[in-house]
């Protein structure tokens, strides 16, 4: 039996013997839309909860559009140009639309890479594309504090000034957030260091509400649903894709209703119940280009964690091209590195602000506290291994194959889309 898991802009295959009891956890097969053009033009004449794009162009003198940054494999292409197409329709001036990549506090997209992010060079050439940079403090507008947890709130200026604030993204399990897109994609995608410090700090991501697919009781969600309302509303595009990366699923509208309809399509396919629990999992960063650096692998690991045996293996694929990620999140890891897991909690649960960051790597103590984690990639220089705070080794065979070795029961899970999928543990019903 050969399984390809997604490594990089590739797969990277694990082989088993075909009596091997392998779990595979894919989604369900999704619906593909036959004509994305269509698709698209369909969901901005239609959209939810507010009149058609164009009509809003109409009594409007400036409008925002915010895309995510290079980490997500948004199908910008398909929908960016069409936007702009129908502002323009509606009167709106091109020097008066800006798209604006919504970093967060990752690095700018610049050059090629911001190239291949929008994907159109109409849209490079007919409005400003540019980078939001959450440390500037000028670019920012204080909107005020969060009524339940007090997290002072500090905006992109470009974006609250719009007329028109457009999020644009892709809605997706995220491992914090619950989902992404959405008001994700303005806090933290367009807030200031000290708001995305602060709703990240470790009170908020230690609270077990904070998960994926999960937004009751999420403190993330919940501060974000705020921060939309202290904004005055916006709106929206939401995207799902296939495993395959094809466009299953858009739509247009009010930011909050909008994106609430694409996670509950996206619900049935993304969450999926496995009754049992392994001593062997493997898993991927889901590839490129959420797979460039350590950071992002940490979301596969935190993912898969429902369905791993405690005491088991945890074993990721992921290229890592660019290396660990920020200087920042290197700190982190090497005071993981230097303290272990339980004494590095201790040290920043009573912090108000996270260090930047540092988020990740407390979310990655959560695997460490349930079972051996495994990293197989080529990417990072041998000096870092020891800053990922887990095995490293370059074959994912063997990792695999020493894994069922040691293991009392030698079943194995495998999720090639890694953090795309979130499997789990649903003990079946007892037969009556």
């Amino acid at each position: 039996m050969q399984i390809d898991l997604r490594y990089g802009k590739g797969t990277t295959r694990l082989e088993l013997a075909d009596d091997a009891a392998v779990t595979v956890v894919r989604k369900p097969a999704m619906p593909i839309l036959d004509n994305p053009a269509a698709a698209v033009s369909k969901a901005i004449s239609q959209p939810v909860g507010v009149s058609g794009l164009t009509e809003l162009a109409q009594g409007a003198n400036s409008a925002c559009i915010a895309v995510c940054d290079i980490t997500r494999p948004v199908p910008n292409h398909f929908f960016l140009r069409p936007l702009i197409e129908a502002l323009l329709a509606g009167g709106m001036q091109r020097d008066n639309i800006t798209v604006l990549v919504a970093t967060g506090l990752h690095r700018p997209n610049e050059g090629t890479e911001l190239a291949e992010l929008i994907g159109d060079p109409w849209v490079l050439e007919n409005v400003t594309v540019a980078n939001h940079f959450a440390r500037n403090d000028a670019d920012h507008v204080h909107l005020g504090s969060t009524s339940t947890r007090g997290t002072v709130v500090r905006l992109d200026r470009r974006f609250v000034e719009a007329d028109l604030r457009i999020a644009t993204g892709l809605v997706e399990p995220h491992f914090m957030a619950g989902y992404s897109g959405g008001r994700k994609v303005i806090a933290p995608g367009l807030a200031h260091a000290e708001t995305i410090t602060t709703f990240h700090s470790a009170r908020f991501m230690a609270d077990p509400a904070a998960t994926s697919c999960n937004f009751v009781g999420n403190p993330l969600h919940e501060e974000q649903l705020e921060i939309v309302r202290m904004l005055g509303g916006a709106l929206a595009v939401n995207t799902v894709i296939d495993e395959d990366r094809r466009l299953s699923f858009i739509n247009f509208g009010e930011i909050v209703q909008s994106h609430q309809l694409a996670v509950d399509y996206v619900n049935d396919y993304c969450q999926v119940s496995v009754p049992r629990k392994f001593n062997t999992v493997v898993t991927s960063a889901a590839g490129y280009p959420l797979d460039k650096t350590y950071y992002q692998t940490v979301k596969g690991m935190v993912c898969a964690l429902d369905i791993l045996e405690p005491g088991g293996d945890l074993i990721i694929v992921s290229e890592c091209s660019e290396g660990m990620g920020s200087a920042e999140f290197v700190a982190a890891q090497q005071r993981l590195a230097d303290m272990g897991p339980d004494a590095f909690l201790s040290s920043i649960l009573q912090k108000s602000h996270a260090d930047i960051d540092e988020w990740q790597t407390q979310m990655q103590t959560k695997p460490m506290k349930v079972g051996q984690i495994h990293l197989v990639t080529d990417g990072l220089p041998e000096q870092d291994h020891a800053l990922t705070g887990v095995s490293v080794t370059s074959s994912l065979q063997e990792a695999v194959n020493s894994s069922l070795r040691r293991s009392p029961a030698p079943a194995i899970a495998v999720i090639p889309e890694g953090p795309y999928v979130v499997p789990f543990f649903r003990a079946m019903e007892a037969a009556v």
